[in-house]
């Protein structure tokens, strides 16, 4: 029995998944390799694997179709008919694979020149400056796009894949968003220095906020969520004001005391534009979150920011 009848005994019955039944594109690549070079030994060298490794591909290659592809001899290897046609086939097979490499390659390059971020108000106005810089050295060809609003257009942006990535301060996460907490923020209570509450003694009780109207974020907003949480219901509106810049405005004129991020008023208070009111027996803690759509974990510029977020 010839060494090609051998092999056509040996051949898979029955039709399967193709593939089980095409050679993986490492077996057709040492094939072109020991078409081009004569040498089973040259191809091993040329591909950065051993020449026993080679052998026992190539041998695997013939038992999975069936025929004889290469004879061996001492002067070096060469290929049978069945060989030389299998090579023609193999040749086309990789060159769509490098064309879709190509391709996939460059779905990644447009993947990666831009990048879309949704975030909450107080994290686009003072975490994310910093963090789009250090992203910037790290990524200099990307071009990002910041939509800032609250929380719960964030996550809409997100659901909708209008946003690459998001960050968020409310109570809980979003629906259909997975989420990781990458810092922490308190509320405080200020008011304007004429405010009868920045000449108190004492502290705030929790009942005389809950009681008191206050100049708030709107509705969806995580500052009010938060807040709406600490208090155990909703707080009482004196005005409902959609930025944080606009709140600390209104408070700064007189008009009321406000509940805003420790991180939005850092300046106001040093200038004693604002004073902090210490309240009792209520807890303004909260995270900051980074979110995205729910199996999808951030992947390139998405990523390097998520991570710059824990630097």
């Amino acid at each position: 029995m010839s060494r090609t009848e051998e092999h056509a005994d040996d051949r898979p019955a029955g039709l399967g998944s193709l593939a089980h039944r095409v050679p993986d594109l490492g077996a057709l690549e040492l094939l072109l390799a020991v078409a081009r070079l004569g040498s089973l030994g040259g191809a091993a060298r040329e591909l950065g694997i051993t020449q026993p490794a080679a052998s026992s591909r190539i041998r695997s290659m013939e038992r999975q179709l069936g025929v004889a592809l290469v004879d061996r001899s001492p002067r070096g290897s060469r290929l049978t008919a069945a060989g030389a046609l299998v090579t023609d086939w193999a040749r086309r097979i990789v060159e769509a694979a490098e064309a879709f490499d190509a391709g996939a390659q460059a779905l990644r390059d447009r993947r990666d020149s831009r990048l879309r971020v949704a975030a909450s108000m107080t994290i686009a106005e003072y975490l994310l400056p910093g963090w789009l810089i250090a992203l910037r050295a790290q990524r200099p060809d990307t071009a990002v796009s910041l939509l800032a609003g609250n929380s719960a257009a964030v996550a809409e942006r997100l659901v909708s894949g209008e946003a690459d990535l998001g960050f968020v301060e409310g109570v809980t996460v979003p629906a259909g968003l997975d989420s990781a907490v990458i810092a922490h923020d308190r509320l405080i209570v200020v008011t304007a220095p004429t405010h009868a509450w920045a000449r108190r003694r004492r502290p705030l009780a929790a009942g005389e906020l809950v009681t008191t109207p206050l100049i708030l974020r709107e509705k969806g907003s995580g500052t009010r969520q938060v807040l709406d949480a600490a208090l155990g219901g909703p707080a009482l509106p004196l005005i409902e004001l959609s930025s944080t810049t606009a709140v600390k405005a209104a408070a700064i004129s007189g008009a009321g005391p406000a509940v805003l991020s420790e991180l939005a008023v850092g300046e106001e208070l040093a200038m004693r534009r604002l004073v902090r009111i210490p309240v009792d027996g209520i807890a303004l803690a909260r995270d900051l979150r980074a979110v995205w759509p729910t199996g999808h974990r951030p992947t390139g510029p998405a990523r390097d920011l998520l991570s710059l977020t824990r630097g």
